[in-house]
């Protein structure tokens, strides 16, 4: 089992930008600078080796322009994991999307979820974690460092990933109503036609923004993907 978080932190300016962080504000009073510093000391509590941001121009990878996801630099060990000098990673890597299958440049302006440059925060396994550790992973993260009210949040699983789905009501104990099964299009995650890929589960923030209904999907804004591969 390899897995994979991603989680979006804007870099410029250094508050928040993101339509989590606008909420994370008001709920936890947090600036980016502290959710980074606390997502890092978090996951190196739990035994991941932290590593620098990787260079934006991805070094010795030809199929991309710029790195455009967490995972990116570390793609040769998930394509062979023994190679690895580390078995879990934790980072903060700065991202360009403006340009291939991760294009945010024609979102950018028009709804609060894109951004042409930001910031992925991951923690990463080769072969160190199960579904049911880097879940009760995050959800720990999200309950006892950012104190996020559990009424306000809901996960997504790949609608016949039912391992997943009866972790998150068994193990978790989330209300059923608050877990969605999805398609394929939704969650199931790859780079592209070739490469590391796997299903995913997601977690998402209700907004409570009034223009939309309680269902309606521009109401809700992921800031957790866990990737399963």
């Amino acid at each position: 089992m390899y897995a994979w978080n991603r989680h979006r932190v804007s870099v410029v300016p250094r508050q928040l930008r993101v339509g989590l962080g606008l909420h994370l504000r008001t709920v936890s009073n947090m600036r980016a600078s502290e959710i980074r510093k606390r997502y890092a000391e978090y996951f190196e509590r739990t035994g991941h080796t932290r590593l620098p941001s990787a260079n934006i121009v991805p070094q010795n990878d030809p199929t991309l322009l710029f790195t455009n996801a967490g995972m990116v630099p570390f793609k040769q060990y998930f394509l062979q994991p023994q190679t690895s000098p580390y078995k879990m990673i934790t980072t903060a890597q700065k991202c360009v999307r403006a340009g291939g299958k991760h294009n945010d440049l024609d979102q950018v302006g028009y709804t609060p979820r894109h951004h042409t440059f930001f910031e992925m925060l991951g923690n990463f396994s080769f072969g160190a974690y199960d579904k049911q550790t880097v879940i009760r992973m995050a959800w720990k993260f999200v309950q006892e460092e950012l104190q996020l009210p559990i009424d306000r949040l809901r996960v997504t699983v790949l609608e016949s990933d039912h391992e997943t789905y009866e972790i998150w009501r068994d193990q978790i104990k989330l209300d059923p109503k608050q877990i969605v099964r999805c398609r394929e299009e939704d969650n199931f995650w790859s780079m592209g036609n070739e490469g590391p890929c796997g299903p995913c589960t997601e977690i998402f923030w209700d907004t409570q923004d009034t223009r939309y209904a309680a269902d309606d999907e521009r109401r809700w804004l992921e800031f957790w993907n866990i990737v399963f591969m």
